[in-house]
């Protein structure tokens, strides 16, 4: 199941939809994180003609509409995945939808997109904010991820070759070694069950932690980072990264 809006797709049998979306042209907002990177792997999977990915770079950590831990590296990122790359500054909170706007405005001239695709999972202020864009600009919206289920998604990721790591922690109940590490299933397994015990999101859709895709399907590269953990207070910690590379596979 995944949320689409503005699109005729409620009409189309299952048998049809890839010829539906085969060739359509969309724009990824990407992150560089585990849901956007998903959403991507999708949308090429499904058919669709993905011209360019659209990052935003928020002015702060705080910011509630784009990730914030090392945006800069989705320059790395999509090198590896070989998709034209739209990265914009927000030139600050209040102005972030409008920043996204301008953004998918962007696509829309350069590369004549007709639909997006987000990472969404949970957030209903991000798919608000999006919708309102969607419309404005007449594009339809394709969210994969949508209202899925959260422990399944995450063993997903690691079985369908998706290699990520924890970039930061901002939550009671994940200790500080998955920082910096790319997870395994064991490792998936483990903060599945601390979810459980402590009452955070398995797949920190609510913010508990961020993470980071040095490697996937798409990508032609894989990414090498090196870096250090840093507590910032008791349940908050951040991977300071030093080095960050491509590397043949």
């Amino acid at each position: 199941m995944f949320f689409v809006s503005g699109n005729p797709m409620k009409n189309i049998t299952k048998g049809r939809a890839y010829r539906y979306y085969k060739g359509y042209p969309v724009c990824t907002l990407f992150s560089g994180g585990k849901d956007s990177t998903f959403a991507l792997h999708w949308a090429v999977l499904k058919g669709f003609d993905v011209k360019c990915l659209l990052t935003i770079k928020p002015q702060s950590s705080e910011s509630w509409m784009f990730h914030y831990p090392l945006i800069e590296l989705t320059r790395l990122q999509a090198k590896s995945i070989g998709i034209p790359h739209l990265y914009y500054t927000s030139s600050g909170t209040k102005e972030e939808v409008d920043d996204l706007y301008r953004g998918f405005r962007q696509a829309i001239k350069r590369y004549g997109i007709k639909g997006m695709v987000t990472g969404a999972l949970l957030s209903d202020y991000q798919r608000m904010n999006i919708n309102m864009i969607a419309e404005e600009l007449g594009l339809n919206i394709y969210s994969p991820l949508w209202r899925k289920r959260q422990d399944c998604y995450m063993r997903e990721l690691v079985r369908d070759g998706f290699s990520f790591m924890i970039i930061s922690i901002s939550v009671y109940g994940l200790p500080s070694k998955f920082l910096g590490k790319i997870l395994d299933n064991d490792d998936i397994e483990d903060i599945i069950m601390r979810a459980k015990i402590y009452g955070f999101n398995p797949a920190f859709e609510g913010g508990e932690a961020e993470t980071f895709v040095v490697d996937a399907p798409l990508f032609k590269k894989v990414i090498r980072i090196t870096g250090t953990p840093i507590q910032i207070n008791e349940y908050n910690w951040k991977y300071m990264v030093k080095d960050a590379w491509l590397e043949d596979k």
